[in-house]
């Protein structure tokens, strides 16, 4: 046995060879239907409601929008698949903050922040109502999550942190060496801070249920469908695509990391790519060997940080610690795999669980991430009020695109509500610089967080970021 660990330890050195055999797909499509089941927007048509992109903002919005009005005339454009972005790609992770975390929120928005958080309780608490109440078996667990200290900087970051949540009303647990071992078995972690809140989903099957309650209340939907402009007339919007049209009263643009429809906005999200692998499934004996027994979800505390957790049927799904940019905001299906970035996460992984060294990767992917320069969405509204965005979710989009999608719909209406009076809503995002600055800023960011990473001490760029708002930080 000896003999063949040391062997497959150095087959894991080679990066390139034990990834040879992975899938390209994201692990979540395995046993699902995957591509198109409905036919191309043709001809000229008419609703209500148009909502560009059929993610999660998308279906929330549509859920949300004929749950509150059933005879709405309600439409998706979705230029792909339902579930070909980041929807049916992401790791899972079910966060109750809308703040991405709560010392970002404190950073920002300290006034409003207990507020955000009651909120994001509900928020989650209601998504767990929809799933049960629809018979959506997304494989939901409230198992919490624990952030797990690589460096004596992040430890002590951690354990001062406990007072940050206790001042908020959330109950966290900070774990010593000790403790965190006996959990997590790995002598890459020095400390970790346990939360309760919060889980893991099957993002795909998510999406795939919310689609079916979407259709179930009546909405249309055209994949293979990309919108390509929009103009007015009086009181009517036209939203086109490649062959057919939609007159509407309003739009909902959820359309992310893609490229908006509306000009302002590719001036404040910033597509980045993010790279994951899948393990084939555990034996029970691979599992004891890890310890990791609540199946919690896991992440780093650094800005590049590791995310990790199990699926339902014991892999592990180990993604995040690369986050690229691609000069000119560039998405392209060819970006979703990268053999540096695979390779990089296989070696981190080997080096985190060792035991696992004969585990195989089964599955590789990529996925594109919609940020905003304060790490949080952004909403407005265009066209006299007749279209409105929610866009920006930052890697956090699972849970909150359901918030998001409540407040552009209030912002259609011209509702005032205690979501819209929220200065996270009302206020917006510094704007990136336009090529050919945007993507050496970015590089020098990186490298910033890098260093942060590596010394604990913020430098100067990011302090400077820091006193304008700019959230540059995990």
């Amino acid at each position: 046995m000896a003999a063949m660990t040391a062997k497959a330890a150095k087959k894991a050195m080679t990066g390139a060879d034990e990834l040879r055999d992975a899938e390209p797909r994201p692990v979540w499509w395995d046993g699902v239907q995957t591509g198109p089941r409905t036919e191309p927007l043709s001809g000229r048509r008419h609703a209500d409601l148009v909502i560009v992109g059929a993610g999660y903002t998308g279906l929330w919005a549509a859920v949300e929008a004929l749950t509150e009005d059933p005879a709405r005339r309600v439409v998706l454009l979705e230029q792909d698949w339902v579930g070909a972005g980041a929807s049916g790609r992401n790791g899972g992770f079910v966060s109750e903050s809308l703040t991405h975390g709560i010392a970002h929120g404190e950073a920002m928005w300290p006034d409003e922040l207990d507020e955000l958080q009651r909120l994001g309780r509900q928020n989650v608490e209601e998504i767990t109502g929809f799933l049960h109440t629809h018979g959506i078996d997304a494989d939901l667990r409230l198992v919490g999550k624990t952030t797990l200290a690589r460096t004596a900087h992040d430890y002590a970051a951690l354990r001062d942190a406990v007072a940050t949540y206790a001042r908020r009303g959330d109950e966290v647990r900070f774990l010593d060496r000790d403790e965190v071992r006996a959990d997590i078995h790995s002598s890459s972690f020095l400390g970790g801070l346990r939360t309760l809140r919060g889980g893991l989903v099957d993002p795909m099957a998510l999406t795939l249920g919310l689609r079916r309650v979407a259709e179930e209340l009546g909405a249309n939907i055209f994949e293979g469908s990309p919108a390509t402009g929009i103009s007015r007339t009086g009181s009517t919007l036209t939203v086109r695509s490649a062959h057919g049209s939609v007159e509407t009263s309003q739009v909902l643009l959820a359309s992310n990391a893609y490229r908006p429809l509306l000009r302002r906005l590719r001036a404040w999200v910033l597509p980045v790519y993010d790279y994951v692998l899948a393990t084939a499934p555990l034996t029970a004996e691979q599992l004891a060997s890890i310890g990791w027994q609540q199946n919690q979800g896991l992440t780093d505390a650094g800005n590049q940080f590791h995310y990790f957790r199990r699926t339902r049927d014991d892999r592990i799904v180990w993604g995040g610690y690369d986050a690229v940019y691609h000069y000119g905001n560039a998405v392209r299906p060819e970006l979703e795999l990268r053999d540096a970035s695979h390779r990089l996460l296989a070696r981190h992984f080997r080096e985190t669980f060792p035991q696992l060294a004969e585990v195989p990767f089964t599955h590789r992917w990529g996925g594109v991430i919609d940020t905003t320069t304060r790490f949080t969405p952004i909403f407005g509204t265009a066209f006299h009020g007749r279209l409105a965005y929610a866009v920006g979710f930052t890697g956090l989009g699972v849970a909150s695109t359901r918030f998001g999608a409540r407040v552009a719909l209030d912002l259609l209406a011209g509702r005032d509500t205690e979501r819209t009076r929220l200065k996270a809503v009302t206020g917006t995002a510094v704007p990136f610089p336009p090529e050919p600055l945007r993507w050496p800023a970015v590089e020098l960011t990186r490298a910033a967080l890098a260093r942060e990473d590596e010394t604990g001490r913020r430098g100067m760029l990011l302090r400077t970021f820091d006193r304008f708002g700019v959230g540059f930080n995990s």
